[in-house]
């Protein structure tokens, strides 16, 4: 069995408010939102995405 192929990638995690759509910094900025009394913020207004981008690739291989 072969090695699988390392591709390079760049990973980004993005931290919202799913109901605010505002983008945090990260989740200990979002969690200082929630713990001010001064926003309406719950923990259940969390959303977490990540986003992977992958440097271009060439394939090769045989058709037919």
């Amino acid at each position: 069995m072969t090695d699988p192929i390392k591709i390079p990638a760049k990973v980004k995690e993005i931290v919202k408010n799913k109901r605010t759509g505002k983008v945090y910094a990260d989740k200990a900025e979002f969690d200082a939102d929630v713990a001010n009394t001064g926003t309406d913020t719950t923990s259940d207004d969390f959303r977490q995405d990540i986003e992977i981008t992958v440097a271009s690739l060439e394939v090769f291989g045989k058709t037919k």
